[in-house]
């Protein structure tokens, strides 16, 4: 399960470092065309989609590594018990939040594809197609905040550290 898990968020990982690159490229793309005068539309638009869906797509791997932001003012200067239930309570409501976020994610991209809603720029594309990244990457979040509490639960959750935060300049 737990390869499943970290091929899971991978991926998840890898697909937002591609749409990543499809910003740059639709952002060059519009570049070229300003310099050539010659217009393409939508540029603007996917590129917005593309780095929404790096955004998301990456979060559960960010949170898996320990690269999301923390304040650890409180929990540095707490006992080991104190702590441990602090960080339960935290990571326990972060993980009811995640689920209620991949939820309406989810729901929303439903709604636009049962509405044919589409975009409202010269692109029109249908908005179901960007939102579909969206909601996954909350649901793989969700998962991957699932996974920590169980983790946390269990006595088994490795605190991540980020090798910026263990620089000494």
């Amino acid at each position: 399960m737990r390869r499943l898990l970290d091929r899971l968020y991978l991926v998840a990982a890898a697909l937002g470092a591609v749409a990543m690159v499809g910003t740059l490229v639709f952002v060059l793309l519009s570049i070229v065309g300003h310099v050539f005068d010659w217009y393409v539309p939508g540029t603007d638009a996917y590129a917005g989609y593309c780095m929404a869906a790096s955004g998301f797509l990456a979060l559960a791997h960010t949170l898996k590594r320990g690269e999301h932001i923390r304040v650890t003012l409180v929990l540095e200067h707490l006992a080991e018990p104190r702590r441990r239930v602090l960080e339960t309570a935290a990571i326990g409501i972060a993980t009811l939040l995640g689920i209620a976020f991949a939820f309406y994610s989810t729901r929303l991209a439903y709604q636009s594809w049962d509405f044919n809603d589409i975009s409202t720029a010269n692109d029109a594309t249908p908005l179901w197609i960007p939102q579909l990244a969206m909601a996954a990457g909350a649901l793989v979040f969700a998962i991957a905040l699932i996974d920590e509490f169980v983790l946390q639960l269990r006595g088994k959750r490795v605190r991540a550290m980020p090798a910026e935060a263990l620089r000494n300049e």
